[in-house]
């Protein structure tokens, strides 16, 4: 059997912010959000990072996408990742169509000429269980699950290989969770996707992930795959997440 590659490399990874908090005047530390990260990813993996609100986690997903400064050593062995975010009403264009947002990244990208475009436009809203005539409305004229799978594929239109999913569920209700959970699921494995899946709800990671990563304050306090953390952690802050979650160990 052939070993998988890594898609994803980070190491030592650190990011700081100015504390705006201070006064005019007054001296601004620099406070650490991020503190020596480090963990790969293979290709074809879907990877869970869980964390309470404030560990982190965002943070290092915008790193991976260098939207922020960093130090450290980030090494992707693929495409530029593309992200899935939490609110797909704030991602989402409101005054241009559906078609028009997903042909943008092609526009941009200086890629296929408009006939083209458009035919991409139709087999990804396919893909991702939506008719081509969604093509044709405005974000506001379509349910949080229609708006998310837009994002879905939105994020798949420049055929990435690692996508971020940054509580890509959390704003829906719990029946429109599950479809877009399954959606994520059947994409994976039919285009062979490496997912880094960030969520503060335990039980939808260990449903969605191969593995797994804990982070409190900034820091990985464990890793390994989603039996070996749930079942066999060795961290205290690790259990406490699981109790909180009512997962019974």
């Amino acid at each position: 059997m052939t070993e998988q590659k890594d898609i994803l490399t980070v190491s030592s990874l650190c990011v700081s912010f100015q504390d705006r908090s201070k006064g005019l005047f007054q001296k601004k530390n620099r406070i650490q959000v991020l503190k020596n990260v480090s963990f790969s990813m293979k290709e074809g993996e879907v990877l869970g990072l869980v964390g309470e609100s404030g560990s982190g986690k965002s943070t290092l997903a915008k790193a991976i996408l260098g939207l922020i400064p960093y130090e450290g050593k980030i090494t992707q062995v693929s495409s530029y990742p593309q992200m899935i975010f939490q609110d797909p009403y704030g991602s989402l264009n409101p005054a241009k169509k559906v078609g028009w947002i997903l042909e943008e990244p092609l526009r941009l990208k200086g890629g296929p000429d408009s006939a083209k475009r458009k035919e991409r436009v139709r087999e990804m809203l396919i893909r991702v269980g939506l008719d081509e005539k969604f093509a044709d409305r405005y974000p506001n004229q379509l349910s949080g699950g229609q708006r998310q799978r837009v994002c879905i594929a939105g994020a798949l239109m420049q055929e990435p290989r690692l996508l971020i999913a940054d509580e890509p569920v959390s704003a829906l209700d719990v029946t429109i969770q599950a479809q877009i959970l399954e959606l994520l699921e059947r994409l994976h494995k039919e285009m062979g996707l490496s997912i880094l899946f960030i969520s503060h709800d335990l039980r939808v990671v260990y449903q969605m992930c191969d593995n797994v990563m804990i982070m409190k304050g900034g820091e990985l306090v464990e890793q390994g795959t989603v039996e070996e953390v749930y079942f066999h952690h060795k961290n205290e802050y690790t259990g406490n997440l699981l109790q909180a979650a009512g997962i019974h160990i």
